[in-house]
């Protein structure tokens, strides 16, 4: 366990630090206003009042720099990947890297990392640290806890103590960070870990890139940017084990976001990111002792959740700026590169993409689409070089003729044995049974909760279909003369936020930020369900595509429920129009019972049926979550050993027999099709492959049939 946190904190300053470095340049060179626009905080503070622009809460947010800088310590570990191993020097690299760039931009990355733990709230669990929207009469800003402190400064009480709000978030981070770092140094390790991932990973550590290594075994050709990224931190370079901590430090930072729905819980409130949340949670407890292993599902769930959680904070706030949508689609590329599956994720690029033609923001598309090519490149790049192809399996795209290569056939029966494994059965020859045949089947052996999870993600579906046929029958005017476009401006959780409200013709039931997230995790849902609908490989959309498509329906009826019917708010106005003389108090006297409730629609009533409906979600969740902890408390108690408080567990080695290839020794398994770490190189299977040269990092290519 303590080499997890050593390596965490390692993992943490160096992401933290490059995050930093890469938004720097983004905000400082798009129009777009952020503490780290300009060196001047004071003066960049007078040019948002002036301009009426506001800090963006998500580019303020710790996760935010956590996130950024893992995409971007990812990317640089491929590259380097393609002229080396990945090891010590690819270390001194970037620690180089992050010396240079606290260095050259010292004073700036000290008021960012102050503002970080300063500001009540910015802690990764809490609010954002950002401003409510509130200033006094002597401009100072109000924050989310209740601190103030001088916008000049952007920093409560002028970043002199944290709040006791922010002192308990903290602490609350602590004990997440100490729970996941326990969790992540003992556990089981996948099966395929030991089948492939352990390889993959070696490769990476040894020699970066071979050529034509999926010719040795064909899952060594299942490129992820993830194996690179557990290579950079495995530390084998120290002369110890390889640490395998990258999924366990994605997990806590999932987890400390996700504590923010506490706020909502103690408010009675619920939204729809709070729903994602939740599941996300639930996603968290299932993998507590499972992620150990650097397996790419993980990485690819979890960073699915982070995207849709985050876009879906920004919906309910209400934010306008392209900026940081705009860089959660570049996420989203990153997250195609993890693993192929979840390449729908880009369905999301729609809603900037759309805007950003609509204005004719030439400048800002090519920044992003360069920033979102640079991410996928290093990507598609090993996956030529490792099978011959572009997108291993599938041979639709042939671009290629290198020697390497990996056969058609192969490849082929790979693509159809991954898409039947996923349906529940093993005989490839059935790849073309129609969805009605192979369907009930497979329903029928999932668990008991997988079911009623796929169902209610169907359900869903069918929801958010009856809403798009709504629209498209014509009934947008009337959808829109009942419902207001609403917008929350602070702290998505609806505490300390202004709240307005204005009827817009055009706008449908939901916004189209959250129309476009819908849309995006129900396409992935039944994509997934229409190809491999193995529930690990896309159990992300089974949890999200109810989460996000009821959530949103709940947090539309409720916005609907506190603002009342629209004839009773019409009288309301013409109440308080008229309210200044005598005759305009009678009237409203009329049309109001004693309490001033407007008849017809009391907003007493309305406020008790939203209470009432809000706790009892709440109510449910609460239940939902202290069963998850209870069933996660049990869970550790039951498989404690008092062991790897030191050192993690390292990855699982099994009995090998060797053999050779122009004199080079090869490892298959005894028994089985897995082999581990240690055995390298090796295959399940003895291997029938040619050397390219006289080197095994020459790379190898199928050998030639009889």
């Amino acid at each position: 366990m303590l080499s997890v946190i050593l390596i965490w904190i390692y993992v943490g300053i160096t992401t933290f630090i490059m995050g930093y470095g890469v938004l720097r340049v983004i905000t400082r060179h798009l129009p777009y206003y952020a503490h780290v626009c300009t060196e001047n905080i004071a003066a960049d503070a007078a040019g948002r009042r002036r301009e009426g622009r506001r800090l963006c809460p998500m580019l303020q947010s710790a996760d935010s720099y956590f996130m950024c800088g893992l995409v971007c310590v990812t990317v640089y570990a491929q590259f380097f990947s393609l002229f080396a191993g990945v090891g010590l020097w690819a270390n001194v690299i970037l620690c180089a890297a992050c010396t240079l760039t606290v260095l050259v931009d010292k004073k700036a990355f000290t008021a960012v990392f102050r503002q970080m733990i300063c500001s009540a709230g910015c802690s990764l669990g809490g609010g954002t640290g950002q401003e409510s929207g509130l200033t006094d009469a002597g401009g100072r800003a109000k924050y989310d806890d209740g601190t103030e402190g001088t916008a000049e400064s952007g920093l409560p009480n002028g970043g002199k103590r944290i709040g006791r709000s922010g002192a308990l978030r903290l602490c609350a981070v602590l004990v997440v960070f100490l729970l996941f770092a326990f969790g992540t140094s003992r556990g089981m390790i996948h099966y395929d870990t030991g089948l492939y991932h352990a390889q993959s990973i070696r490769w990476i550590e040894e020699y970066g890139v071979v050529k034509g290594l999926g010719n040795l075994h064909c899952r060594l050709a299942y490129n992820s940017s993830s194996f690179a990224l557990s290579a950079l931190y495995s530390m084998v370079f120290l002369g110890g084990q390889s640490y395998h901590c990258t999924a366990g430090w994605l997990a806590f930072l999932l987890a400390a976001v996700c504590l923010r729905i506490g706020k909502s819980l103690r408010a009675g409130r619920l939204r729809s990111s709070d729903f994602a949340r939740v599941m996300c949670v639930y996603y968290l407890v299932n993998i507590f002792d499972e992620m150990i292993s650097p397996a790419s599902d993980y990485f690819m769930v979890l960073v699915a959740f982070y995207i849709v959680i985050k876009w879906l904070d920004l919906s309910e706030r209400g934010e306008e700026t392209l900026l940081p949508y705009a860089l959660l689609c570049v996420l989203g590329v990153f997250l195609m590169t993890v693993k192929l599956s979840a390449a729908l994720i880009l369905l999301l690029t729609v809603y900037p993409a759309c805007r950003l033609l609509r204005e004719k923001r030439w400048g800002e598309t090519g920044v992003y689409l360069g920033l979102g090519i640079l991410t996928a490149l290093p990507f598609f790049i090993r996956n030529v070089i490792i099978s011959g192809w572009l997108v291993y399996p599938f041979t639709q795209m042939d671009l290629f003729d290198v020697v390497w290569k990996i056969p058609k056939g192969i490849a082929d029966y790979d693509a159809r044995e991954i898409q039947v494994w996923g349906r529940g059965y093993t005989d490839v020859s059935q790849f073309d049974m129609p969805v009605r045949e192979w369907l009930p089947g497979w329903f029928a052996g999932l668990a008991g909760s997988d079911k009623v999870l796929v169902l209610g993600a169907a359900a869903a579906v069918f929801a958010l279909l009856t809403e798009a046929a709504y629209l498209v029958c014509g009934r947008r005017t009337a959808a829109a003369g009942r419902f207001a476009r609403w917008r929350v401006q602070g702290d998505s959780d609806g505490t300390a936020a202004q709240k307005t409200a204005a009827p817009i013709a055009s706008e449908s039931l939901l916004p189209p930020v959250l129309l476009t997230v819908q849309a995006t995790v129900a396409a992935s849902f039944l994509f997934w369900l229409c190809t491999s609908p193995l529930i690990r490989y896309g159990c992300v959309w089974v949890y999200l595509t109810a989460a996000v498509i009821f959530g949103g329906i709940y947090e539309a009826v409720m916005c609907f429920v506190e603002r009342g019917k629209r004839s009773g708010a019409d009288s309301q106005r013409q109440d308080e129009s008229a309210g200044g003389t005598e005759s305009g108090r009678r009237i409203a006297g009329e049309r109001s019972d004693p309490r001033g409730n407007v008849r017809g629609w009391r907003t007493a009533d309305s406020r008790q049926w939203r209470f009432a409906v809000g706790w009892a979600a709440s109510a449910a969740v609460i239940l939902l979550l202290a069963y998850k902890g209870f069933a996660l408390t049990r869970e550790i108690a039951g498989s404690y050993v008092n062991d790897y408080w030191l050192v993690q567990k390292d990855y699982e080695n099994y009995e090998t027999r060797s053999y050779e290839i122009a004199g080079v020794t090869f490892y298959r398994p005894a028994e089985g099709d897995q082999t581990g770490y240690d055995s390298f190189p090796s295959s399940p299977s003895e291997a029938d492959i040619v050397f390219l040269g006289e080197r095994i990092a020459d790379g190898f290519r199928a050998a030639d049939p009889l």
